[in-house]
């Protein structure tokens, strides 16, 4: 059985993480209280999140890419 390629398996993930993202977002927004707001001093913004967890993503990408590559 062949193995899929490095770029195949890219193709699928990305978009798999991207909805993943999402939807873990608006799970975490939906389930605040109004009584526990906290001031926007205190908390990374939302584009600092999202950069995380891309470039945490795209690390785990590249580590499986590899693994495929050197099987």
């Amino acid at each position: 059985m062949a193995l899929p390629s490095a770029w195949s398996v890219m193709r699928v993930a990305i978009p798999f993480i991207s909805v993943v993202g999402l939807l873990s977002v608006r799970l975490a927004g939906a389930g605040q209280d109004s009584g526990s707001v906290i001031p926007a001093e205190s908390r990374p913004c939302v584009d600092c999140h999202a950069f995380e967890f891309m470039q945490r993503a795209l690390q785990d990408l590249k580590k499986t890419a590899y693994n495929l590559d050197t099987r």
